[in-house]
């Protein structure tokens, strides 16, 4: 009898070639399930809406980009509060036709609200936020202390 070395790389030969996809979707039914408490059946089309979020580190600010198609500039307030910056909101849903017959219903409606903790280096007060195209951009400056700073070195 011969031994053989089992390898775990080779078994990915044999899963979904969309396994990141499967993962995905996963994720995304035990988020729904934990967030509302509801089965995820009943929260396919009604569960609460969470805008996607990009946060960037430039050299002279901190850049948030959130993603907001069909809610209005008057329904998102922005608060920051000892270092955490909360974006909430609310994603009105259209009002429904009796006359229509709808097949699929995807888009989702409700209250959101995300927070975040800012570093100790933001200027608070001199956030500006921007609502364009449905996308929300907040920029925060740094201060001066932690901008990246050159230290020239002198050769003796």
């Amino acid at each position: 009898m011969s031994l053989i070395r089992w390898n775990p790389v080779h078994e990915f030969d044999r899963w979904p070639t969309d396994f990141v996809g499967i993962q995905r979707d996963i994720n995304r039914l035990f988020d729904n399930f934990f967030r509302t408490g509801t089965p995820v059946e009943e929260t396919m089309a009604t569960s609460c809406f969470a805008p996607a979020v990009d946060i960037a580190e430039q050299e002279n600010e901190y850049v948030v980009k959130v993603e907001l198609p069909g809610v209005a500039k008057e329904d998102v307030k922005i608060s920051v509060e000892s270092n955490v910056l909360t974006i909430r909101g609310e994603k009105k849903q259209e009002m429904e036709e009796k006359s229509k017959n709808f097949h699929r219903v995807e888009r989702s409606y409700g209250s959101f609200q995300r927070s975040f903790t800012l570093p100790s280096t933001v200027k608070n007060d001199k956030i500006d936020a921007v609502f364009n195209s449905g996308v929300l951009s907040i920029t925060m400056p740094k201060s001066e202390e932690a901008k990246p700073k050159q230290i020239e070195v002198k050769v003796r």
